[in-house]
């Protein structure tokens, strides 16, 4: 107070004290309503400041399930990844395994080819020398016809130097599904003529093999066609079987005047995949055969069967009609049990009136 001027203290004891009472109550009031607003401000400022906090928590709440989340899934997706990389690798090392597997394999058969390839060596020498002999030469081409014959047709399709009504016996003769003419096959195959024509050292040699080559087909043929071609009893055509599919494209290719003279005379020269397809046909044949006739039994069997089902619906038809008579009769019966249970009942009353006596009569 020692600051406070004398005269404002002057002043301030020659005031009033009412009115030196109500100035201090109004400063009082003052400073009790700046107080108040300051209170309400700071209580406010506290609010904002406490939703603030609110707000910041729940947002780093929210931050960290969100970094939770985000660990969680970036490691399921290393572990996906992880498991991946090692399945592409165990896959990678499967595949490596294979493949080095199928190498070994591969040697293996090329080993095995090469032995192979030394036996087949020998093997055709010992073929030379069969082929310089025409009694061996005529089994070797009757052996493999008829190895294709026994493997394309069953036993009672084919049969082997059967005997014609002529007397002649050819090497095969294939019966046809539903024909009762036969397919001959001639085994045959002259080859002295191919021999000399494929070993001739010049060309007047080759030339004279080649006369000899078709001097000696075109004999074959007509022998063929003279003895094989029966009407009525084989088919129209007959299969000359030539037993080397190097011999038949020789033939296709340098003399193709006798293959066309073959087929003028009705006999097909066939290789051994030639033959081969042919009984295949012959097999499709048959197989079609065996068809319709299991169709055909099995026409009759559902023909049987349809019978059977229209006896089954005449019969349903009879036992329905009687269904229908019984449930008549019934509702009858149950019809007159009713009225004579209320005629019961009214005699039990006593009730009798006039123009009910026809409770029994049928409605």
């Amino acid at each position: 107070m020692t600051d406070v001027p004398e005269t404002l203290l002057a002043r301030l004891a020659a005031l009033d004290p009412a009115a030196l009472a109500a100035a201090a109550g109004a400063f009082a009031l003052v400073c009790l309503v700046h107080l108040v607003l300051a209170t309400r401000r700071l209580r406010r400022e506290r609010e904002a400041l406490a939703a603030t906090m609110a707000e910041i928590a729940r947002r780093q709440a929210e931050m960290t399930g969100r970094m939770t989340s985000f660990t969680e899934v970036f490691g399921s997706r290393q572990g996906d990844f992880a498991r991946m990389l090692a399945e592409r690798i165990e896959r990678g090392s499967a595949a490596q395994a294979e493949n080095l597997s199928k190498l070994n394999a591969r040697l293996a058969v090329i080993d095995a080819a090469q032995k192979n390839l030394g036996a087949l060596t020998a093997q055709v020498g010992s073929l030379e020398k069969v082929l310089a002999s025409k009694q061996a030469r005529g089994a070797w081409g009757q052996g493999r016809m008829e190895a294709i014959v026994r493997d394309g047709l069953p036993a009672g399709a084919f049969a082997f130097q059967a005997t014609l009504s002529t007397g002649v016996r050819p090497d095969c003769l294939v019966r046809l599904p539903g024909d009762a003419r036969g397919l001959v096959i001639d085994a045959k195959f002259p080859l002295e003529g191919f021999t000399a024509w494929r070993d001739a050292a010049s060309p007047e040699a080759r030339g004279r093999a080649a006369q000899r080559v078709r001097a000696d087909i075109g004999r074959h043929v007509q022998d063929i066609a003279g003895k094989y071609l029966i009407p009525g009893e084989t088919q129209d055509v007959a299969l000359m079987f030539v037993p080397a599919e190097s011999l038949y494209a020789d033939l296709q290719e340098h003399f193709p005047e006798l293959v066309e003279r073959a087929h003028r005379a009705r006999v097909v020269i066939v290789s051994p995949a030639l033959l081969a397809l042919a009984i295949q046909v012959v097999q499709s044949l048959a197989r079609d055969a065996r068809v319709r006739e299991e169709a055909r039994v099995i026409q009759t069997e559902v023909a049987r069967l349809v019978a059977d089902v229209v006896r089954l619906d005449e019969r349903v038809a009879k036992l329905d009609q009687h269904f229908r008579q019984a449930q008549d009769d019934v509702a009858g019966i149950r019809t007159s049990t009713e009225k004579i249970r209320r005629r019961g009942r009214r005699i039990e009353a006593l009730d009798f009136e006039e123009g009910e006596g026809d409770l029994f009569a049928a409605e």
